[in-house]
């Protein structure tokens, strides 16, 4: 599971997940603790909820209608397209002043 933690708490949330993408600051931080780190999520358990499964195939305006009606659900989206905008436009610029050098 890639993801932007931005603390350990954030992390240890998601003990059980089969892979993570973890900064090295945050490996160092799990590293020197000596908190417990119990499992949360596994296959069995996962089985065992009972959510309706909900599927968006072939029909974009339900998706749309409810991803705006989730209001962190469309905050959170809208900020991570601005902030990878941001940083493709960051990369673009370091890539050009490399290339004039």
């Amino acid at each position: 599971m890639g993801a932007s933690f931005r603390n350990v708490g954030e992390i240890t949330e998601l003990a059980g997940c089969d892979y993570l993408t973890i900064a090295p600051k945050l490996l160092e931080e799990l590293k020197n603790s000596d908190a417990a780190v119990p499992k949360k999520l596994d296959a069995a358990s996962a089985g065992a909820d009972k959510q309706e499964k909900v599927t968006f195939v072939d029909d974009e305006a339900a998706f749309r209608w409810s991803l705006f009606n989730d209001q962190m659900a469309f905050d959170k989206l809208h900020e991570g397209i601005r902030g990878f905008a941001k940083d493709g436009d960051a990369c673009k610029e370091m890539l050009r002043q490399k290339l004039r050098a």
